[in-house]
């Protein structure tokens, strides 16, 4: 007899092919018949008028420290990932000597905005090897797959010390321990090896992550051993924010080098800056150019932009310096929220005292023209020019910074201003389409479990089939099939995970059942679950009627079943099958 039969729904397989109708059979977590199934299951589910697509496989997270404390790894688990890949931007915690924890906690912190009190009290660390890390990770019940990478920030420094950590040259001998200790990685299972090369990218005491200036002859040691098990070097490249003009096209052409030097497959974070809004058209001509001549780099790109999501429960927000709002520090959330709502004078006194930032404080991001609503007419990530706050300032003859609270103070106190630093140049989406339709780009950079005090952009799959393949109102949008595919079968060939992200007989049963028409992102909430109480932005959805994963439902019409079948997922090691 068959474990699962779902039944009479409409399959998109993640090829890319048109959906259609079929029954999709499962048996010992795998997919074994899909088609008109006679068979009869232990458990039948009808999905009529439902999707059933692959499990989305999510390359681009930072759950290292997370993993160990949070089964369900949250947001993502809300939204049909079934895999996950981290490590990512060259920070993670291995190897790392017992000395060193605080030191890679202070990198975590610094770089992905993960509170490092949380990090500090929920990590259990178990492990001095990267190894050993995964066999840590292994040990743990998860709801989903997970794979790791290791990143250059801690490998070069417990292989160098204080001289790796302070980005020193590397001589002849650190670079061959470090291809040692990759390689060494690699054997063990991990999926790929990581770096950073962007200046934006720094520790909490503010030195850059170990690895950013690294040289060739660094990098190619790496890639070597990476390429010899088959892995992925992932990076952040210079020049990611416009931080630097020059970077971008000097970083394509070693990035071109060295794979078709080494045959690694090479990913990097791609995507509009605001300093050269047009110069992601020239990197992906540049990406043509690598492939057809044997190399493989891929742009992983964000499928919207990104930007700051403050509140006024946010640590910093354009209130949080005025002498005023700090007057309610000691009320709760609601209680501060309802004598604001009840005291003009009060609020005009904090308009006067607000700061032109979304921060705060003095950016380079101080223009209330990109800065938004995000609740203006529900969550709308792609909203005109004149929907932004000094647009309507202007239109109402009002202060930006009284828009602005005004809009904070919506919902009963939650409402979000959306600030994008990356990805809406021109205040629309039309570049992100173009990326996201071109061939060789990956659907990535939804940063789970990272920056997560101000951005959250973990529903990044669900939004991609609500928005990108039917929602958009001002502009093209993609077909769902091709929506599907960008984010099962294209990731995980990347990562050589070869057994999942289609529908088809002898692949893994990570699969997704949505009720299309209803699927929706949930409200954006602040929530208090991290170790030690520090706040994170969350935020669910609607419409998965389950998420299965080997065969076994965690999600089912939103709620979590408590099933835990996720398992640490290894690369392509010497003499295992796969």
């Amino acid at each position: 007899m068959i474990d699962l039969v779902i039944r009479g729904g409409t399959v998109i397989d993640g090829t890319g092919a048109p959906g259609f109708t079929a029954d999709v059979a499962v048996s010992d977590g795998r997919i074994v018949e899909v088609g008109r199934v006679q068979a009869r299951g232990r458990r039948e589910i009808a999905a009529d008028g439902l999707l059933v697509t692959p499990g989305w496989v999510d390359v681009h997270s930072h759950y290292d420290g997370q993993v160990t404390w949070d089964e369900r790894l949250t947001p993502s688990f809300w939204h049909g990932v079934t895999t996950t890949v981290f490590g990512n931007c060259g920070v993670g915690f291995a190897p790392v000597r017992a000395d060193r924890r605080e030191w890679l906690v202070g990198l975590m912190e610094g770089v992905e905005d993960i509170p490092g009190t949380a990090l500090s009290d929920g990590i259990d660390w178990r492990w001095e090897t990267f190894p050993q890390y995964l066999d840590a990770i292994a040990s743990r019940p998860l709801a989903m797959d997970v794979g790791a990478q290791i990143a250059h920030g801690p490998l070069r420094a417990y292989a160098m010390g204080d001289r790796g950590a302070l980005n020193e040259p590397a001589s002849p001998e650190d670079i061959a321990r470090m291809g040692e200790l990759a390689a060494e990685a690699m054997r063990a299972g991990a999926l790929g090896l990581s770096t950073s090369r962007t200046v934006v990218h720094r520790a909490i005491d503010g030195e850059p992550v170990p690895g950013t200036f690294a040289a060739h002859d660094e990098l190619e040691a790496l890639a070597q051993a990476v390429a010899g098990y088959g892995g992925v070097l992932e990076l952040a490249p210079a020049g990611l924010l416009g931080e630097d003009q020059i970077a971008p096209a000097r970083e394509l052409a070693w990035m071109h080098s060295l794979s078709a030097q080494t045959g690694a497959a090479i990913t990097f974070l791609f995507g509009q800056n605001h300093v050269q809004p047009d110069f992601w058209r020239e990197q992906l001509a540049a990406c043509e150019r690598a492939h057809a001549e044997g190399a493989r780099v891929h742009p992983q790109m964000f499928c919207r932009a990104i930007g700051m999501m403050i509140s006024l429960e946010s640590r910093e927000n354009p209130f949080s310096r005025s002498a005023a709002f700090r007057s309610l520090a000691h009320l709760a959330h609601g209680d501060r929220i309802s004598a604001l709502l009840g005291d003009a004078e009060l609020r005009a006194r904090i308009v006067e005292e607000g700061a032109d930032d979304v921060l705060g404080r003095a950016t380079r991001f101080s223009q209330w023209d990109g800065v938004y609503r995000l609740d203006d007419g529900g969550l709308n990530y792609e909203p005109a020019p004149e929907q932004s706050i000094a647009a309507i300032a202007r239109a109402q003859q009002r202060p930006p910074r009284a828009v602005a609270l005004d809009a904070m103070l919506a919902d009963g106190g939650r409402g979000f201003l959306h600030r994008p630093v990356m990805g809406y140049a021109q205040g629309d989406l039309r570049p992100t389409y173009d990326m996201l339709a071109h061939p060789l780009t990956i659907a990535g950079g939804g940063d789970g479990g990272a920056h997560v005090a101000t951005i959250c952009d973990a529903g990044a799959p669900t939004f991609m089939l609500t928005f990108w393949a039917r929602d958009r109102s001002r502009g093209p949008t993609l077909a769902l099939e091709q929506v599907v595919r960008k984010q099962t079968l294209d990731t995980a060939r990347l990562y050589g995970l070869e057994d999942r992200g289609r529908i088809a007989p002898g692949l893994r049963a990570d699969l997704n059942l949505i009720d299309y028409p209803n699927l929706a992102l949930g409200p954006l909430e602040t929530v208090y679950d991290l170790p030690s109480g520090a706040p994170r932005l969350m935020q669910k959805s609607r419409g998965y009627v389950a998420t299965i994963v080997a065969g076994a439902a965690t999600i089912e019409m939103g709620e979590d079943t408590g099933a835990r079948p996720g398992k640490l997922v290894r690369g392509r090691r010497p003499g295992a099958s796969y």
